[in-house]
């Protein structure tokens, strides 16, 4: 009996141990053929999606943008399937996916179920009207003095006009289309929060960073801590640059008003300084020096801006973006490019999302061959796009003498100080103003905009004035709870860069650093950022690439301190 008994038993543990292991086996061969039919149909329909929005923002017809309303919808339809989602649910908890590739493929494949689980009326709804004022925005033309104009002249007047009238004629022009918009992202804010609340969230803003693997605290710890680090520097700064304003419109400091600054929503930085940066470009091909530097760097972008459509016209998107085709090669990018600094960095910026988008890996998987979070291809772009001020740069990619290199130094720290403390003010504007939006819409959002912009920017609004200028930020539709991410981005732009100064080009310093020719960056980002994709949760990714997770403080010490 002693004999039998330990043979019962030796039995028992064969079990314990064994017995799992071929039904761990069979989940993940069960989850692989669940992705392999998932790719086999979502596959072309992204593909056609994404063709159809690209005629769309290059016609602007409503035809174009019904298309891409209907596609949209079937891939959500996709998404929102609750007896696929029952199977992701039950795989993710059986906690048998030990495949590090198959079990990241479960993470993204579940959370983009997750936050589609919402009945098909409502989900049609939040389509359409989203695709709507897509339409809207990218038609609407504003007018001004009797004629229609677009958003490049109305920001050539901001820049360039000294008579203060005008300018506040420019700015209102530049809100209008914030009127016509308005009440729709309203209602579609709230038809949002009702499929969050749904699925359990607070609300929208809350259910779109918790399944874009990103935690509200730790955002609101990061954003209360630059708002902190930059209050002094940008009050000093920004005084200094209201007095050269003033002084240039002829008015006093207390005088001045949001059509004082030379963007619509004060989010770009003022050419106050004597140097004007506009006249090294104009002359010049800012397509055609895009490409030199990206292939001078082991990243040729020809076949991308072959593909491309660069130059403004009627019906067309005014605003800038890069798109991912299929996932395999086929890259476009959009502008309405001018010879100009600000489109030269428009464009180094956008070829930096589209060359991360073109050197990934192709042997990744197909759900795991994008970025590994948003806001890492905006530090790619933003990386690149720094540049177009860069003295160094500038230098050597326009052929300009020691002198005039000199006299571009003597403003372009300045200028770099400038673009970044004052962008992260007016993203702390986006953030904060974004999360109450949802946290409540019926709220009076015309003031709510105002106070918010007058704590972080230290701009004062208009008397009297109750419009719904917020509405005329085409993100709170195109791109919502999106914004806090061109920050993040502009924190690993400068942790990138200090560590391909330190550890790859082994410098001392990035004093002269332009990147200009050096393969050596280009082959790092290729390596331990494009190819890695989405094969790890986005900090996993800058920690293999930098030896440390995401952190303020590079970002701080390279314009804050």
């Amino acid at each position: 009996m002693k004999i039998l008994s330990n043979l019962v038993m030796m039995l028992a543990i064969s079990v314990i141990i064994f017995g799992c292991a071929p039904n761990g086996k069979e989940k993940e061969r069960e989850l692989e053929n669940f992705i392999t039919t998932h790719v086999q149909k979502i596959k072309p329909m992204e593909k056609k999606a994404n063709l159809a929005y690209w005629k769309a923002a290059n016609t602007g017809k409503s035809e174009d943008y019904d298309k891409v309303s209907k596609l949209t919808l079937k891939i959500r339809q996709v998404y929102s399937d609750r007896q696929e989602f029952a199977f992701l649910k039950d795989m993710k908890e059986s906690s048998q996916i030990k495949n590090a590739v198959l079990a990241r493929q479960l993470d993204v494949l579940y959370k983009a179920y997750l936050k589609n689980q919402i009945e098909p009326k409502l989900l049609k709804e939040i389509v359409d009207l989203g695709t709507e004022i897509e339409k809207n925005f990218s038609t609407f033309r504003a007018r001004f003095e009797g004629k229609k104009v677009t958003d490049n002249e109305i920001k050539e007047i901001l820049k360039t006009e000294t008579d203060s009238a005008r300018r506040e004629q420019a700015w209102l022009a530049s809100k209008q289309v914030g009127a016509a918009v308005a009440e729709d992202i309203i209602r579609l804010v709230k038809l949002r929060n009702q499929a969050a609340r749904k699925l359990g969230f607070d609300n929208y803003h809350t259910m779109s960073l918790t399944t874009a693997e990103q935690d509200v605290k730790e955002l609101d710890r990061i954003f209360k801590e630059l708002y902190e680090l930059t209050n002094g520097p940008f009050a000093k700064l920004k005084a200094d640059l209201d007095r050269m304003l003033a002084a240039r419109c002829g008015v006093a400091v207390a005088e001045l008003m949001p059509w004082h600054y030379h963007d619509p929503f004060f989010q770009e930085t003022p050419m106050v300084y004597e140097l004007d940066l506009d006249a090294y470009y104009k002359d010049k091909n800012v397509k055609e020096l895009a490409a030199s530097f990206y292939a001078g760097i082991g990243l040729p972008v020809e076949s991308i801006l072959a593909n491309s459509d660069l130059y403004e016209r009627e019906g067309k998107n005014p605003h800038a973006f890069c798109t991912d085709i299929d996932r395999e090669g086929d890259v476009r990018v959009l502008c309405n490019l001018k010879n100009n600094e600000a489109w030269m960095e428009t464009l180094l910026h956008e070829l930096g999302h589209a060359v991360y988008d073109k050197y990934k890996d192709p042997k990744v998987p197909y759900l795991l061959r994008e970025p590994a979070h948003i806001f890492t291809t905006e530090a790619i772009a933003m990386f690149f796009g720094r540049l177009s001020r860069n003295p160094v740069w500038m230098q050597q990619m326009l052929e300009l003498p020691d002198e005039q290199r000199m006299e571009i130094e003597k403003v372009s720290s300045k200028y770099a100080q400038l673009k970044q403390i004052i962008f992260a003010r007016w993203d702390m504007v986006m953030y904060n103003f974004e999360k109450q939006l949802y946290a409540n819409p019926e709220q009076d959002l015309n003031s709510l905009w105002w106070e918010t912009v007058e704590k972080y920017q230290l701009v004062k609004k208009p008397q009297g004035r109750n419009k719904p200028d917020w509405a005329a930020k085409i993100h709170f539709n195109a791109a919502p709870c999106y914004y806090h991410n061109y920050m993040l981005g502009e924190l690993l732009a400068s942790q990138l860069h200090h560590h391909i100064v330190q550890k790859i080009l082994k410098l001392e310093s990035d004093d002269n650093v332009s990147y200009v020719g050096l393969n050596k960056a280009g082959d790092f980002l290729t390596e331990k950022v494009f190819e890695a994709g989405n094969l790890y949760h986005w900090n996993e990714m800058i920690e293999r690439a930098t030896g440390e997770k995401l952190s303020p403080k590079y970002f701080v010490s390279q314009f804050v301190e």
